[in-house]
């Protein structure tokens, strides 16, 4: 982001509607926000958060641009009816893609229809699409169903292991939080006791257990994880909260 960009942007506080309202105004051109956030370890939206940036946006003349890089195939679509929607990694089935829609009639203003230019070295790169398009012919409410259950057994393993931490979950993604209580902000997550996640982490990493290194970023349970690679996480958290 340039200078100039950082600039022009406002940052409102998750979750919180007065943060919000605080900031949206007739200037703001457009609120964009990850409808299931999962950089600052997965923190769901509130029950009627995303319906009010939803009103809120429309009301304020803005536009509501969700970032579904993460979240997009893999979790329930918790998002309101955007008008630009931001996707990618499974776009590509594995290789480098992205890809953003919205609106016909935001969408015509992009070149070569309007006047607005963006281009790429991967911009609809035939070998990235057709792989994208295998890997979601796979995702069946069968598919679906499986990925939801591997989810559900993993965290609530997790959860019944200790007292210090509190496991957040939806369908394909989860974060252990060394907390008392699921954050509802990146302000409550940065609260997480992060030197005990850390050496957490590193004694998964010891009995062959690949966790993401930071609290700040979520698990992903998918398709390639059996019940016994579940069991084997489980019992490797075990013994690495044994040892803080």
């Amino acid at each position: 982001m340039s200078p100039l960009q950082a600039g022009d942007t406002l940052i409102a506080t998750w979750n919180d509607r007065q943060s919000v309202d605080a900031l949206l105004d007739d200037s703001v051109a457009a609120l964009i926000c990850e409808p299931l956030p999962a950089n600052m370890g997965l923190v769901p939206a509130a029950d009627g958060f995303l319906e009010f940036l939803r009103e809120a946006t429309a009301r304020a003349g803005a536009l509501l641009i969700v970032d579904e890089v993460i979240s997009g195939f893999r979790s329930e679509l918790e998002r309101p009816d955007a008008d630009l929607v931001v996707m990618g990694k499974v776009i590509g089935g594995g290789l480098p893609l992205a890809a953003y829609g919205g609106r016909a009639d935001l969408m015509r203003l992009v070149a070569p229809a309007g006047d607005v230019y963006q281009a790429g070295t991967l911009s609809g790169n035939p070998l990235a699409t057709a792989a994208g398009l295998a890997t979601l012919r796979l995702l069946d409410p069968g598919a679906y169903a499986q990925l939801r259950a591997t989810t559900e057994r993993l965290a609530s393993g997790l959860a019944a292991l200790d007292e210090r931490i509190t496991v957040v979950s939806r369908q394909g993604l989860l974060t252990p939080f060394f907390r008392a209580s699921a954050p509802s902000n990146y302000d409550q997550a940065k609260q997480s006791e992060v030197e005990a996640y850390a050496a957490f982490a590193r004694g998964l990493l010891e009995r062959g257990i690949y966790p993401p290194a930071s609290q700040f970023e979520a698990w992903f349970p998918s398709f390639a994880h059996s019940d016994a690679h579940v069991e084997q996480t489980i019992d490797a958290a075990k013994a690495a909260l044994s040892e803080l």
